[in-house]
């Protein structure tokens, strides 16, 4: 089994969060693995920009989830070790990289967010940093 070490952002910009649709047509956060080296905050802030081209400064964290699956191509199981951050930016501009893998991001309300998200772990993690940036910029 490979085991992988990720960061990633769930960003807020006003009372929207972004999501992104990967090419399985899930709907998630933007994450990326971090490198032996790396450092996490800095690979999460990264990967929304990568995928999003969205501009995004972390808060704080908020929580880690867990996941595998089979790799078809490299014939293991994977085990993602995913560290959050919640983030927030200014600007709701999205400017897509095609080769990320990502087909579709957006901005969308809270309650939005919530119907579209494909996991449980994620949708529960996105309501923990819900709560979490309310206290926040209040």
């Amino acid at each position: 089994m490979i085991v992988r070490n990720c960061a990633g952002g769930v960003v807020f910009c006003g009372d929207e969060v972004l999501v992104i649709e990967n090419d399985k047509h899930e709907w998630a956060f933007p994450k990326g693995i971090v490198r032996p080296g790396a450092n996490m905050i800095d690979v999460a802030k990264e990967r929304v920009n990568v995928e999003c081209g969205v501009d995004a400064s972390v808060l704080v964290p908020c929580g880690k989830t867990h996941y595998e699956f089979y790799s078809v191509t490299r014939r293991k199981p994977i085990h993602n070790n995913i560290s959050w951050f919640i983030m927030k930016c200014d600007k709701k501009d999205i400017s897509l990289d095609p080769e990320q893998g990502i087909v579709s991001a957006k901005f969308v309300p809270v309650d939005d967010a919530l119907e579209l998200i494909t996991y449980s772990q994620d949708r529960t993690l996105f309501m923990m940093a819900y709560q979490r940036y309310k206290e926040i910029t209040s």
